[in-house]
């Protein structure tokens, strides 16, 4: 009978010691923590937090010595039905965590400010529940904080300039939420990824809002204005860049396309003017369709494997270029609809790559060959004459030069066996006043006519 007590009595004690081996305010802490969380049906999680065992041996806890280093709560495979409930606040007792992290699930609440006590914190990533509430500004008080992913959440309210001035981040991804407001500045010099799109955005970025280091910057499904070409000049480490469907107007950097960028999309902005890179483009997916872009498609997009450039004002011809590197099969998506182009130079009878598509319709031409186009291109295979005549006389259209310039057109004409030949040209300011020059045979000189009335004749 005395052995058995003795048995009982140190068995006690191993459990006592195995209890108390973890900081007791680490220990109290984990107790709030899953009293506030519970598991989703079919979940199983919870299952071994058994608190009259060691607690850093508890599915998602990982210790140090006596203190808890890491926190990933929930079952990380894929398809588990993860958790429910609020973040207690006693998160922030837990003074030494490093690592925090909750699987998708249906967590609800704001996150709590006592996040910010976590001064040991790097990697912090609740993603994909129902969390709602601001961004706590005081989570700019982690200064040894490298990632931070709130994706798929419920947050509104703006996106705390503090977080832009964390010295260690090189991951933020806070997609998929309600944040408006502006950008705010992102400086860290290890940053590498910036996710914020589907959000509620507005306003325009800075050239040096954004520190060079970036590689991957994704701002689509946004509202955000201003020029960007001066900022994206100098991320020449990109390698993924998505601000499609914001209203980004401007020119596009020749300069962009000689990043390392494998995956390019600015579609659906307000970008124009012309598109002239200066060397063959190796970027594999492009993306530039419905903007503004006008002029000639350059030779230089040839080495694009999936080209998007349909919905803009492109003109003239096709390159022949891209056309013999369709044929080869080394573009496997060119769509060209809804553009003004007027001819490509590709037999009737040629046969486009199965593995190819090709979309042509609603340009100034008959498409060449008839190839299967998206739904979405509508089924009018021509633009009406009218709208090409339109865009025609636009493109000819008198430009105003700079002021203290004058600008010379000039057009002439021969005939044929009475050797007959007459030229003529208008020279004009910045205001539109100047003369007329005129030449019957070789004679130079100033026409008498008035150029105003002619500038009615010619715009």
């Amino acid at each position: 009978m005395v052995c058995y007590a003795l048995f009982l009595a140190a068995l006690f004690q191993c459990k006592f010691w195995a209890v108390a081996i973890l900081d007791p305010l680490d220990f109290l802490a984990l107790q709030s923590i899953r009293k506030s969380l519970h598991d989703l049906p079919g979940s199983t999680f919870f299952s071994s937090w058994d608190f009259t065992s060691d607690p850093c041996n508890f599915a998602g806890v990982h210790c140090d010595s006596d203190r808890v280093m890491g926190l990933n709560l929930g079952d990380p495979r894929a398809g588990s039905p993860g958790l429910t409930g609020k973040i207690d606040a006693s998160i922030g007792k837990l003074s030494a965590l490093a690592d925090f992290s909750i699987v998708p699930g249906r967590l609800y609440g704001p996150l709590p400010p006592s996040i910010s006590q976590l001064k040991e914190l790097r990697f912090l990533a609740i993603s994909r529940n129902f969390i709602s509430g601001n961004v706590p500004a005081t989570l700019g008080q982690l200064r040894s904080l490298k990632t931070l992913d709130l994706s798929y959440n419920q947050l509104a309210g703006e996106i705390p300039r503090s977080i832009g001035a964390l010295p260690e981040l090189t991951n933020v991804i806070l997609c998929h939420n309600h944040l408006s407001g502006s950008v705010p500045p992102f400086l860290s010099r290890v940053l590498t990824r910036l996710d914020l799109k589907h959000n509620s955005l507005t306003g325009s970025l800075a050239p040096d809002f954004l520190s060079p280091s970036l590689q991957s910057l994704s701002l689509s499904w946004n509202q955000l204005t201003g020029p960007v070409d001066r900022l994206l000049s100098r991320l020449d480490q990109l390698s993924f860049l998505d601000l499609s469907s914001n209203k980004f107007p401007g020119p596009i950097p020749s300069r962009l396309f000689s990043f390392p960028i494998t995956n390019l999309q600015l579609e659906r902005n307000l970008f124009s003017g012309s598109v002239q890179p200066a060397d063959q483009v190796t970027i594999s997916t492009v993306d530039l369709s419905h903007n503004r872009l006008s002029g000639q498609i350059s030779p230089m997009f040839s080495t694009v494997h999936n080209l998007y450039l349909n919905n803009n004002r492109f003109t003239n011809r096709i390159p022949a270029s891209i056309v013999d590197r369709l044929l080869s099969g080394g573009i496997q998506i060119l769509y060209l609809q809804h553009n003004y182009l007027t001819g490509m130079e590709i037999k009737p009878t040629a046969e486009i790559p199965v593995s190819s598509s090709l979309c042509l319709q609603y340009n100034c031409m008959v498409p060449p060959v008839q190839t299967p186009c998206p739904f979405k291109a509508g089924n009018e295979k021509t633009r009406p004459t009218v709208q090409c005549n339109e865009r025609k006389g636009e493109l000819t259209r008198w430009q105003r030069p700079a002021v203290n310039w004058v600008k010379a057109n000039m057009d002439g004409a021969m005939g044929g066996s009475d050797n007959m030949a007459a030229s003529g040209g208008v020279i004009r300011d910045a205001q539109g006043s100047g003369s007329y020059l005129c030449n019957e045979s070789s004679e130079l000189k100033l026409c008498d006519c008035e150029v105003d009335q002619g500038a009615d004749a010619v715009w």
